[in-house]
């Protein structure tokens, strides 16, 4: 039998296992999947939780029940890959041998690379939606909040999901109109980039609405700590910014066990080309999701499409055949902006987001422009994640990014 190991079972591992399982010969191959928890955490609803939309049974399911028949699972905490050895090596003592390996434990939040982040105002004053237990957290924060500044600010990127923190910034902002509290506070949107997104046209869009919604923002902003005891963000550079409540994103990095393994970069995240996901180093070693250093969104649709390419270029390896599959950085993202309206953002490694119809080039989602259909189309992945995107199954959206239906915006173009 040979042996494929997957690392993490979150939605790239996922989805990888369940489409390989499908492709390779069960009388040939063994797939185990290691995690180290049983439950799997449907991200994207943790956005809505602190706005009291979702609730707990909405965004947990057992990994187990998400992974076909003949994946081997087993909880352990992973302290160390030896590539050399090809071994996986558990906190316990346990080894697992591998002859393929691919590496999915995605990247999470550090609040302890910040100094004054972590403390007795983690939680309290300072805090994240970016975990469970801080999103359910900050659902009470805000129904206790009296009024007065809200800053929601990132540390640094790369983040999951780059549009997380401003789409919290137009709810938050529309959950105060609602509770007929909006000119009790002010919101300032403090980030460490020169505007409101990384790409330029993007980033136009999303800095006019911001305007429009009266939301501050501070931008190349570099934050070297946390003053709790004064509720104020200190940057490098000596400027301050108070808070009455401060929602942050702290530094986002890979696991542990991948710097400890020699495997990755400086925050963890493991080199590998951007077109075939294949190690650098380890040619027996593939990373996908957000566990590998791709130079495009740590998202779920980066995840979704990556895996495809994955998958086609791991068979083709494994019968010694060239990887002719290329993966072009295809990255969409619905942007939530309050009211039930959303923006769609869809682009890859070479071109930026652009106004236009998508997935057909007629519709029925908008790219750049606020719709109902794009928040109901949000909405929507929910069923579609469960059951089809996690179980492995072909979606109607291709895994490379099509130019049809998009257009370069004029200077008058408005969102």
């Amino acid at each position: 039998m040979r042996r494929l190991v997957i690392l993490g079972a979150g939605t790239a591992g996922t989805t990888v296992a369940n489409k390989l399982r499908r492709r390779l010969a069960r009388d040939e191959w063994r797939i185990t999947v290691i995690d180290r928890d049983r439950d799997h955490l449907y991200q994207p609803g943790l956005l809505f939780v602190p706005f009291g939309r979702d609730q707990a049974a909405d965004v947990l399911r057992p990994r187990r029940s998400l992974l076909r028949t003949g994946i081997q699972f087993m909880i352990g905490e992973i302290s160390a890959v030896d590539p050399e050895q090809k071994a996986v090596r558990l906190a316990d003592g346990g080894v697992v041998c591998y002859d393929y390996l691919v590496i999915a434990t995605g990247t999470s939040p550090r609040p302890d690379q910040t100094p004054g982040m972590l403390g007795p105002e983690w939680h309290r004053s300072v805090h994240d939606f970016y975990t469970y237990d801080g999103a359910f957290a900050l659902r009470e924060a805000l129904r206790a909040f009296p009024g007065g500044r809200l800053v929601v600010h990132v540390v640094e990127q790369p983040i999951k999901c780059p549009v997380a923190p401003l789409e919290f910034t137009f709810l938050a902002e529309a959950y105060f109109r609602r509770e007929a509290m909006r000119d009790q506070v002010e919101i300032v949107y403090v980030t460490p980039l020169d505007g409101a997104f990384t790409k330029p046209i993007a980033s136009r869009f999303l800095g006019r609405l911001l305007d429009e919604r009266k939301i501050a923002v501070e931008t190349d902003f570099l934050v070297e700590r946390i003053d709790a005891e004064r509720k104020t963000l200190v940057s490098y550079d000596d400027r301050e910014i108070g808070y009455d409540l401060l929602v942050t994103v702290p530094l986002n990095m890979g696991a542990d066990f991948i710097g400890a393994s020699g495997l990755g970069d400086e925050l963890n995240y493991v080199p590998v080309d951007k077109h075939t996901l294949q190690s650098t180093v380890h040619p027996d070693v593939f990373a996908v999701g957000d566990a590998n250093d791709l130079p495009t969104s740590k998202a779920g649709s980066v995840a979704h499409f990556s895996s495809e390419i994955l998958v086609g270029n791991f068979c083709q390896y494994v019968e010694g055949r060239a990887m002719t599959h290329r993966f072009d950085g295809h990255a969409n993202c619905f942007v939530e902006t309050g009211d039930g309206k959303a923006l769609l953002i869809d682009f890859n490694y070479d071109t930026e987001p652009l106004p236009g119809q998508f997935p057909l080039g007629f519709g029925p989602l908008s790219l750049l422009r606020e719709t109902r259909a794009n928040h109901w189309g949000k909405v929507a992945f929910r069923w579609i994640y469960w059951h089809l995107l996690l179980p492995g199954r072909r979606l109607p959206v291709p895994a490379r990014m099509s130019m049809t239906g998009k257009h370069r915006p004029d200077e008058e173009v408005r969102p």
